[in-house]
């Protein structure tokens, strides 16, 4: 498979409730998490980006050429936003690495080595960290896997580890993770203040 053919969709539109601003905006160093997010993404992937936002969010200055669509229904969740982000990548890319704006310390060895490990008979790669598998962590088939959240969606059957019921996919366990990401960092979104400084102190920004 051409690189060029591996994409990525970062969603960034959750209402951040449980940390009391917009984490896409969040400040990370010099750049916004968001930013950093794509930034890391971009050394992944050769293939485009898609940015899936809430209708009207605020958004920090991206890259020219990383696109920006909205959910086609607000308030459902992340599997909307995995939907709108695969169905703007489709037409070009056949592989996506899926994941959010609020995990700043995913790194670029961890997304190659999930996609890595997609085989041809898998519709996706997952980490299964923590007793679950990690859907917004994950490198998805779209031609396979795209109809499949889209019949989810019109059931309203909206959690995201749904998918995984409906698909093959290859599971990578937390030892095999770890030869990538000894401490699983790439797996650690930020949902509180608590979390956001714990991860800033973790980069080395703060002591």
């Amino acid at each position: 498979m051409s690189p060029a053919h591996f994409g990525a969709v970062v969603l960034c539109g959750g209402k951040s409730s449980r940390m009391g601003r917009s984490k896409a905006l969040l400040p990370f160093g010099s750049e916004t998490m968001l930013q950093r997010t794509i930034r890391t993404v971009r050394e992944a992937t050769a293939g485009p980006i898609v940015v899936v936002a809430a209708a009207a969010q605020e958004l920090p200055p991206l890259p020219a050429d990383v696109a920006v669509v909205v959910d086609a229904r607000s308030d459902r969740g992340p599997l909307e936003g995995m939907a709108a982000g695969l169905r703007h990548l489709a037409p070009a890319s056949d592989v996506a690495f899926v994941t959010s704006c609020d995990v700043p310390l995913l790194t670029a060895d961890f997304i190659r080595f999930v996609h890595d490990h997609l085989g041809p008979d898998d519709d996706a790669a997952a980490p299964y960290a923590d007793a679950f598998l990690h859907p917004l962590s994950a490198t998805y088939r779209i031609a396979t896997v795209l109809p499949e959240v889209e019949l989810l969606l019109a059931a309203d059957r909206l959690r995201a580890t749904g998918i995984f019921e409906r698909i093959r996919t290859r599971s990578l366990d937390e030892t095999t993770l770890r030869a990538v990401d000894p401490t699983l960092a790439s797996l650690h979104n930020i949902n509180r203040p608590d979390a956001y400084h714990d991860a800033l102190r973790a980069a080395g920004f703060t002591p």
